[in-house]
């Protein structure tokens, strides 16, 4: 008789110990992401982060809604309109300072993770322009003075106003293009490329991945030339939009045989400060423990690492991420 209590004491001991040392999975969690437009690199973004959570968080969503994209998500997320949303490391600075389009700064923001920081501003002169002028950097313009024409992406993008800025802080302000006898045109970037291809201007400017379609395109229509950034530029621009340098490999395009430097845009997922610090946890250690599934959503996330998830941003780390991270040993 002693024996079997000992013996069924033991088994509940042992079915004790089980169910306490178990991995224990969080509860579901419903989340909705505010992206930008249907289709595009964010889209799969909130599939693989979806993806990311689901695989912690058995039966948990992350709904992706479409929207105007960084701007219009930095507003929603301070409003409570989305859970969570991405945007432009530059916008997020913006958003923090308060600068246009906003009337104030939007404190409530919080970092939950870097995702990219690999789309490189790309100032692209037509072959012919740029040698018959001796044009070798966006400095040069100022130099010349020759009567260039200048595309950049419409107003409100967050492309084409750092393009502006960069080409302003060279010298070649829209007053002073205008003086030299050429323009700058600001359009979508479908009519950016048309206008390149049909030689309505000399120099395109966009914020996309090395090697995106768009620049193979007009690699294959015309014969171009990238053009380099002045240090000088590098440094004012990228401490103002709290964006960093970023190398274009040498052989990158045609007839581009010396690495260029200039600044990149990444992107941020952000949340409000008012997301629980318990969500903010869970949501993060998914994305550190599945990082492989944000990875896989496209060829151009293969570059993600736990390192860049923890890049400071403009806006402070959630302190929910925060948890997360240093568990990991990553802070």
């Amino acid at each position: 008789m002693r024996l079997n209590i000992i013996g069924r004491a033991a088994l509940i001991f042992t079915a004790f110990m089980a169910v306490s040392f178990a991995p224990v999975k969080a509860d579901p969690l419903y989340l909705t992401l505010a992206g930008a437009s249907p289709g595009g690199l964010w889209t799969l973004l909130g599939a693989g982060l979806d993806s990311a959570l689901k695989e912690s968080s058995p039966g948990s969503l992350i709904t992706y809604q479409t929207s105007g994209g960084g701007f219009a998500n930095a507003a929603m997320i301070s409003q409570g309109r989305a859970e969570i949303g991405l945007i432009h490391d530059a916008e997020l600075a913006i958003a923090v300072d308060g600068d246009e389009p906003f009337k104030g700064p939007l404190s409530s923001l919080r970092t939950i993770g870097y995702l990219y920081d690999w789309a490189p501003m790309q100032f692209i002169a037509t072959k012919s322009f740029a040698d018959e002028h001796n044009i070798k950097s966006i400095g040069d313009f100022s130099v010349s003075k020759a009567p260039v024409r200048i595309t950049v992406n419409r107003a409100g993008n967050i492309t084409g106003r750092i393009a502006t800025a960069m080409l302003d802080a060279a010298g070649a302000t829209d007053s002073a293009v205008n003086a030299w006898g050429g323009s700058v045109i600001a359009a979508g970037s479908s009519e950016q490329s048309s206008l390149f291809q049909n030689g309505r201007v000399n120099v395109f400017t966009n914020g996309v991945f090395v090697g995106h379609s768009s620049i193979r395109e007009l690699e294959n229509a015309v014969d171009i030339k990238l053009l380099s950034v002045p240090q000088s530029v590098l440094d004012k621009i990228g401490k103002q939009f709290s964006i960093r340098s970023f190398t274009i490999p040498a052989g990158s395009y045609k007839n581009q045989p010396e690495a260029i430097e200039t600044l990149a845009l990444g992107a941020v997922l952000i949340a409000n400060d008012s997301m629980s610090e318990e969500h903010a946890y869970q949501l993060t250690k998914a994305m550190i423990n599945n990082i492989d599934r944000i990875r896989a959503v496209h060829p151009a996330m293969a570059a993600l690492n736990l390192k860049l998830l923890t890049t400071k941003t403009a806006a402070p780390f959630h302190d929910g991420a925060l948890r997360a991270y240093r568990e990991a040993g990553l802070m």
